[in-house]
């Protein structure tokens, strides 16, 4: 069974607010997926790194960060999270702000979507905040490719 870990990064939000956070680990256990844990931390970089790593101890085989991917001045979830992942997977992004283009037009290209391994070749997708950005990005690019991911890394 495929287990799942998610990283919220929010100033406002928590575990009790987090619909975000929610709603991908509905999601995810929808699909037959065992989600083992969900933290919440601020929009600071060590406070990112430091949740991260924890996350990386439980081994699950995915990683899922929502929130800070835009361009404000607190969304540092991209610096944070960036390096931690020295195999990237550039066409997610694109293809994740291509699909937004064509749900909220030009507000896509702020967004700074990622995925990739980490040292751990644990899957790690790193998310906007947004709900429907969320739900978009599991329905439309991670469920329907997660497996494959994980047999071409794993082989």
């Amino acid at each position: 069974m495929t287990t799942a870990t998610i990283l919220t990064i929010s100033d406002t939000r928590t575990l009790t607010s987090d619909k975000s956070g929610q709603t991908i680990a509905a999601t995810l256990v929808a699909a037959g997926l065992t989600v083992s844990q969900r933290l919440v931390v601020p929009d600071d970089i060590v406070a990112i790194q430091s949740a991260f790593l924890q996350l990386e101890q439980t081994a699950p085989d995915l990683i899922i960060t929502n929130g800070g991917t835009g361009i404000a001045r607190r969304d540092v979830t991209f610096n944070a999270l960036e390096p931690l992942l020295p195999v990237t997977i550039p066409g997610f992004g694109e293809q994740f702000r291509q699909i937004s283009f064509a749900e909220i037009g030009t507000h896509a290209l702020a967004s700074r979507a990622l995925a990739g391994f980490n040292v751990r070749e644990q899957l790690c997708f790193v998310l906007p905040g947004s709900t429907n950005a969320c739900q978009t990005a599991l329905q439309q690019l991670i469920l329907p490719e997660l497996k494959h991911l994980l047999f071409e890394r794993r082989k």
